[in-house]
């Protein structure tokens, strides 16, 4: 029995069916995105301690990608949920305690001499604040289930594409629409990327962290390890960062007359906290990549709302590869331009010798 569609009827049919499925995949999956994409920075952040155990040493690939896997959680994930659960508990606690930051705003009121606010208004930003934040940090009493699926599902992804790495690889440059030059420089991006926004960010912001709660600790700040934890996620966000912690503390220890311990925040800050920033941020750039703070800043902003917490790394790092995308798509069609242009001169000069 003959097929009533045409050859390119069906391919046409074909494409569209895959994109209707692909579409209908993609939307039940959406919630869970952040596990596949956590899953391949895990990858590219473990690929060269498993390549050293695995490959070159032949130990069993699937007792080395579960060391990963434990490694990951108890020097990663439990860090990082630890510090997230301490900061959603500091800022329902203000965000409930509004007395404090009201008190604050008025003596920065009575430094500067300017009108911030209403309380009204401070009072309505902070709980604002205080439900954006448990929203956007994993909370294991609002989603406990939710954040065990998609940490399982992240790791049962992690595993696989360890231990059937080859098959994952060839998949990849069989279905990837681009030639072999193009994907490994594709690939050679995606570790420059992921290192310099996964690796280098969270050791600045570590460190930044560290210092920024260290130093309000010494010089009597309340609060300095919640601060410290403040520190270490605004240190994601170029420029302005951690002078948006000690900076103000520095100016509330001025107005409430603790003079040497304002100027000595502040000094600290301008002196030891930003250039630490500014000369490890130089230092990693050799050995992990470049990422200009236009991209890392709009990034987060792109990020930060789609994938929560997990946005202050994918948001830069999906930027940046859609940059590199678009130059190998320039580079490219330049490359066509001078074939096709080739082509033409080939073709004049076959036709002039016939005449």
């Amino acid at each position: 029995m003959t097929n009533i569609y045409t050859p390119q009827q069906q391919r046409v049919l074909l494409i569209t069916s895959l994109i209707i499925i692909a579409g209908f995949i993609i939307f039940g999956l959406s919630g869970y995105i952040s596990a596949f994409l956590g899953a391949g920075i895990l990858y590219v952040v473990f690929r060269p301690w498993f390549t050293a155990l695995a490959i070159k040493r032949n130990w069993n690939k699937s007792l080395v990608t579960t060391l990963l896997i434990i490694f990951s959680v108890v020097v990663i994930i439990m860090p990082f949920l630890t510090l997230s659960l301490l900061l959603i508990d500091r800022i329902q606690y203000y965000s409930q305690h509004t007395e404090d930051i009201l008190n604050l705003a008025k003596k920065a009121e009575e430094l500067t001499g300017y009108q911030i606010t209403s309380q009204a208004n401070i009072q309505n930003l902070l709980r604002q604040g205080g439900s954006y934040a448990s929203r956007l940090l994993p909370s294991l009493a609002g989603g406990a289930l939710d954040f065990i699926v998609i940490l399982g599902l992240m790791f049962f992804t992690m595993y696989f594409m360890f231990v059937q790495q080859e098959g994952f690889q060839k998949g990849l440059q069989k279905y990837l629409p681009f030639k072999r030059d193009t994907q490994k420089e594709l690939g050679e991006s995606l570790k420059n990327n992921v290192n310099a926004n996964v690796i280098g960010q969270a050791l600045v912001s570590l460190v930044q962290g560290v210092l920024t709660g260290a130093t309000l600790w010494i010089f009597g700040v309340p609060d300095a390890i919640f601060w410290g934890t403040v520190a270490f996620f605004m240190a994601f966000i170029p420029v302005l960062g951690t002078p948006l912690v000690w900076g103000p503390a520095g100016l509330i220890q001025l107005s409430q007359g603790n003079t040497s311990q304002g100027i000595g925040i502040l000094v600290v800050g301008v002196v030891v906290i930003i250039n630490i920033d500014n000369l490890l941020r130089i230092m990693l750039a050799k050995r992990m990549g470049d990422i200009h703070p236009l991209v890392t800043l709009a990034g987060i902003v792109l990020g930060v709302p789609i994938f929560g917490i997990l946005g202050l790394v994918v948001g830069p790092l999906l930027l940046s590869y859609f940059i590199v995308l678009i130059q190998v798509f320039e580079r490219q069609n330049k490359s066509q331009e001078k074939e096709v242009a080739l082509a033409e001169q080939k073709v004049d000069v076959d036709a002039q010798q016939k005449k």
